[in-house]
């Protein structure tokens, strides 16, 4: 009888979940019809004044269509389309929704230079903030380009500067007999410090101050070119943060104070009158491509064996490069006669040595195939994020992309100790070499499972310089000598050698048709590989899994949110499935 129930339960849910299915799949067809009509008001003569959204996040790229809703804004494709939009007659302007906190400098600054882009044929762009409340310069810098920036009235200017926050949990440990115990290639790879520190090491404070002011200087440059200032009056006026917005406009940072549908009725006067309409860049489109085919692969978020998530899982905001998604990608464009180049856009710390080095074998088989390979970086391309990069023909970065981190980290949180003062033991039984107890959380390394493991990391250190100094034509006593885990900015990059060219996602695809002989006018096709996911394949990817049920949920709850419990889960979280890394430790920048 039991069983009955069990399968007459099973059949219930079944059945309202194909039709839970059905009713998603229908609204998302008459989604399509209806977007597809709403493009259409881009076909006709009215005066169209593009509107940007930029208070919430967007990926670097991707963000294909799923089955709960419509594209997730993303950078690479705003570029494109604002690109695309500048030869539109029918375009007038853009409207810009400002961000009032904070966003990463390189997805500022690369937005800044499409502003710019879009404004050098005669279009203006107008952009609008309730507040500046955020310290960091960013938000601001993502719109200094625009012709006139609007600020809400009653709202405050905060811009003060970059700040990084950096946690330690040596405390943490220590206070709980834990033991972390890593090995590092070399003094800069600091993410170690993070689990065996206090406080900050003096290689530690020295890279991560340099970072901050590269981007610092940057961003002032910028912010003083687009808004006709000096950098010395720009650096006055941080040091003396936080201002009003009256101030902020008698100083030349604000053109015009009001709310957001007093901008929206100039945008519409300025573009033509009553007739204007507004459509979103995420509904324009990157319009229609002909041409030779450019392959674009895209490789976002932690690099990782194993297939890459593209963020597409509505229960999921989880991104990854995954090392077979990625080389299978490469494998495909090498053999596609129609594609003359590859545009490979990386965004990622880094990860698995093994699935960055299957990624790195894949970029030298497609250039063997025949086909350039440029790489166009996003926010950051560090440690296995710079390995997956060092073999391309030309890398292109933005000044504020975060990059390098050539070095390894490995080893383990020892928890014996802490677990042995709730009454908790284990007990192992080895059979073969000692060295079977290298990764147990339980044990601490004896001397030679130390020095086994240590010689393990050198491996891959020696691998990923000697594969840097290959792609990079440069000596091998230079890269290690630049590669000790050091992190450096775009422009700090460009000046030792390890990065070629600085600029976005359009400069690497003008580079990427240089490289294979198309003229500089001609249009290309950009072609994504892998292609994205059918609806059908996004279900079958969405319900493949199975459900774990949990002993007791109150109790598991109420574990988790201790700190001592998180901080463990965020240490198991960056060491991933493999405890050897080729990761960088990128704190937030604020």
């Amino acid at each position: 009888m039991r069983q009955f129930f069990i399968a007459l339960l099973g059949s219930v849910v079944g059945f309202f979940v194909a039709i839970f299915l059905v009713v998603f799949l229908f609204l998302a067809i008459i989604g399509t019809m209806i977007s597809s009509n709403v493009s259409k008001d881009k076909k006709t003569n009215a005066p169209l004044v593009l509107t940007m959204d930029l208070r919430s996040g967007m990926l670097d790229h991707g963000g294909q269509n799923n089955l709960f809703g419509n594209a997730s804004p993303s950078l690479v494709r705003t570029v494109r389309t604002l690109s695309t939009a500048k030869a539109d007659k029918n375009v007038k302007g853009l409207l810009i929704r400002a961000n009032s906190w904070r966003m990463s400098p390189e997805q500022a600054e690369e937005l800044r230079l499409a502003i710019k882009d879009f404004r050098s044929t005669g279009k203006f762009v107008i952009a609008h903030a309730q507040g500046f409340e955020g310290t960091s310069l960013s938000a601001y810098m993502a719109v200094s380009a625009a012709d006139e920036i609007w600020l809400q009235d009653t709202t405050g200017f905060a811009l003060a500067g970059y700040r990084a926050e950096i946690e330690f949990m040596g405390g943490v440990f220590e206070k709980y007999d834990v033991k972390a115990e890593f090995i590092q290639f070399h003094e800069y790879k600091n993410a170690v410090n993070a689990y065996t520190e206090k406080t900050l090491t003096e290689p530690h404070r020295e890279a991560m101050t340099a970072l901050l002011q590269s981007l610092m200087d940057t961003s002032v440059a910028h912010i003083a070119q687009d808004r006709a200032l000096t950098e010395s009056s720009v650096l006055e006026f941080l040091q003396n943060a936080p201002h009003s917005a009256e101030t902020a406009q008698e100083q030349g940072y604000v053109t015009t104070l009001g709310h957001y549908i007093d901008a929206h009725d100039y945008a519409r006067k300025k573009a033509g009158g009553a007739s204007t309409k507004f459509q979103n860049v995420n509904d324009y489109g990157t319009g229609f491509e002909t041409g030779p085919i450019i392959a674009f692969i895209g490789g976002q978020g932690a690099v990782v064996q194993g297939r890459s998530a593209d963020g597409s899982n509505p229960f999921s905001n989880n991104v990854s490069m995954g090392g077979d998604t990625v080389s299978e990608a490469f494998i495909s464009a090498a053999k596609n006669d129609r594609v003359k180049a590859i545009v490979f856009r990386v965004n990622s710390p880094g990860g698995s040595p093994t699935a960055s080095d299957q990624i790195w074998d894949a970029v030298n088989r497609a250039k063997d195939a025949g086909k350039p390979v440029v790489i166009s970086m996003g926010q950051y391309a560090a440690s296995g994020g710079y390995y997956v990069a060092a073999g391309a023909d030309r890398i292109v970065a933005m000044p504020t992309t975060i990059t390098g981190s050539i070095g390894v980290y490995g080893g383990k949180i020892v928890l014996g100790d802490a677990l042995e003062k709730f009454g908790y033991n284990v007990e192992s039984i080895n059979l073969g070499g000692e060295y079977g107890a290298v990764h147990s959380p339980f044990e601490p390394w004896n001397q030679n499972n130390r020095e086994a493991y240590r010689q393990s990391l050198e491996h891959i250190y020696v691998d990923f310089t000697t594969r840097v100094a290959e792609g990079r034509n440069l000596p091998i006593e230079r890269v290690r000598e630049i590669a000790k885990g050091r992190v450096w900015t775009g422009e700090q990059a460009k000046d030792i050698g390890l990065v070629d060219d600085l600029g976005g996602f359009m400069k690497a695809l003008e580079i990427a048709k240089e490289l294979a002989g198309i003229d500089a006018d001609t249009s290309v096709r950009i072609k994504k590989f892998p292609r994205d996911l059918t609806p059908g394949e996004q279900l079958e990817q969405l319900f493949n899994v199975t459900a774990e049920a949990t002993a007791n949920l109150e109790e598991l709850r109420i574990l988790t949110q201790t700190p001592e419990f998180k901080a463990f889960m965020r240490t198991r979280e960056a060491l991933g499935n493999e405890n050897s890394q080729l990761r960088a430790h990128l704190p937030e920048i604020k």
